[in-house]
């Protein structure tokens, strides 16, 4: 299988030169060149794996260049009690309403971004020996908060690479900002941007495409790629959960293999439900992909106009990993709708560049519909559905799952729909303490975060992960705050590239 530019239909590379340059150089984003299908035989077949063997078969369709020893030994490294807090990896828990949540957070960073940040070191280190690439790898990386972590805990000290880490200085939680300061390693850099993830997104983007910046890069011995969800090695780990969760709910008795179910996905840069589109196809019975936003409800408009339009206000919420307006991975979703007509998605993404805005043409509005439905609260409904949700299950959500929870709610409400569901649970609410907190007493809290912490824990039942506890202790390493016209020179000075 081949991996195409979104910008430029000729282009075909392998899935490790896809993982490898992260981006293309046209400033596309690399897609399958046809999604690869499972047969409800085959589904069956995994109910008897564990989660590292799932993901094997799910990889072995996609990164059809990796040998399956390849594969076993990044899946075997990756999905292993040793990074995560449950044998299961991904736990899915029993019925709320007809739906079951799937909780994502049981890895070191304790987000949903481990589910494939632990895996894509091992990708990316593959796919550079597979394609005899003897280059350092710098990875830049753009958060919103859970992001970063994670491609700072899957890359620390992983040889010849650097990664180095951009998020808004005002958008991320303290816990989010206190986990990326004080990060370990000796080849990690963090700095926090006067801006909002956008800004870190959109500067990524832009070092990442200018050819001057990579000839100097490479005068050096180095290359750029990416742990954002632009990179397909992203992509793909997140495809093998809800393969999985559809599988387990089966294995389980909560459903019948053949049985279709909805998924609710909170989501700010579509690359997680995106996942879930590319499961449905591939042949998982998957019925609505519900998209759950907060208030910056740019994806919520877009499914129901089908027009995009990031000039807005931009908001800062309780559900800061989902305060974006431009949302990347929506690219491979037209493409795929578009039956890869890249001449309309440079038209489409020219017109986000320069105007902020573009709309789809009516056969796009329309298969769009068929298969998303789009969703929003804003932050008191978040909470106020935390505060319910306790009550009522002895649940205990974060802001972001609260978002998917209160949103699939008005779903019922308006359809009536009675499929079983599955909840994509993104973030311990251990990251959220503050704002998990009031939700649940109904009053803010002027305690220190560790204090916070201590009380949620009181509180809630569950037993504070321990790479949260452990950060109390460390000392920050990282407190640069810069202006995005710098993200540039930043970068270059501190590879030792200028002066």
């Amino acid at each position: 299988m081949y991996y195409q530019s979104t910008r430029n239909s000729d282009l075909q590379v392998t899935s490790s030169v896809a993982i490898a340059q992260g981006i293309s150089a046209d400033g596309g984003l690399f897609i399958p060149s046809e999604i690869p299908k499972i047969s409800m035989e085959e589904l069956k077949a995994l109910a008897d794996m564990n989660y590292a063997e799932r993901a094997n078969v799910v990889f072995g369709k996609f990164l059809t260049d990796f040998t399956p020893e390849e594969i076993a030994y990044c899946t075997s490294h990756a999905y292993h009690v040793k990074n995560f807090e449950t044998e299961q990896i991904a736990e899915l828990t029993g019925a709320f309403d007809n739906a079951y949540i799937l909780e994502l957070w049981h890895g070191p960073t304790c987000a949903f971004k481990d589910m494939a940040l632990q895996i894509l070191p091992y990708l990316l280190t593959t796919s550079l020996k597979k394609n005899g690439e003897d280059k350092k790898v710098v990875i830049l990386v753009a958060t919103s908060g859970d992001t970063g972590k994670a491609a700072l805990e899957g890359f620390k000290d992983v040889p010849n690479t650097e990664i180095m880490v951009f998020y808004p200085d005002q958008g991320v939680s303290s816990m989010q900002k206190r986990q990326m300061a004080t990060q370990e390693g000796s080849n990690v850099t963090v700095c926090a941007l006067e801006g909002n993830f956008d800004d870190c997104q959109n500067g990524v983007k832009k070092i990442f495409t200018d050819h001057a910046v990579k000839e100097k890069l490479a005068n050096a011995g180095k290359m750029f790629s990416s742990a954002n969800s632009i990179n397909w090695g992203r992509l793909a780990p997140q495809v093998v959960y809800y393969v999985s969760a559809y599988v387990e709910m089966a294995k389980r008795g909560d459903i019948n293999f053949g049985d279709v179910i909805n998924v609710v996905v909170p989501t700010g840069n579509f690359g997680n439900i995106l996942a879930a589109y590319y499961a449905k196809n591939m042949g998982v019975p998957i019925g609505k992909l519900i998209c759950a936003s907060n208030i910056n409800k740019v994806l919520t408009d877009f499914i129901e106009t089908g027009i995009y339009d990031r000039n807005r206000d931009f908001y800062a919420t309780c559900s800061p990993s989902m305060d974006i307006l431009i949302s990347s991975n929506l690219e491979r979703l037209l493409y795929l709708l578009t039956d890869g007509d890249d001449k309309q998605i440079r038209e489409w993404f020219g017109k986000l560049s320069t105007e902020g805005k573009y709309e789809v043409s009516e056969s796009v509005k329309e298969k769009l519909k068929n298969d998303f439905v789009g969703g929003f609260c804003d932050d008191a409904e978040t909470k106020k559905t935390i505060h319910d949700f306790k009550e009522k299950y002895n649940y205990t959500c974060d802001t972001h799952t609260a978002v998917a929870v209160k949103v699939y709610q008005d779903y019922i409400a308006q359809t009536g729909d009675k499929t079983k569901t599955l909840i994509a649970s993104t973030a311990s609410p251990y990251k959220f303490s503050a704002s998990v907190l009031e939700a649940i007493e109904n009053a803010e809290s002027n305690a220190d975060e560790y204090a916070q912490v201590a009380h949620l824990a009181e509180i809630s039942g569950l037993p504070v992960p321990q790479s949260l506890a452990d950060l109390q202790n460390k000392a920050v390493r990282f407190s640069e705050v810069i202006q995005k016209e710098d993200m540039e020179n930043y970068v270059l000075k501190k590879l030792n590239i200028i002066a």
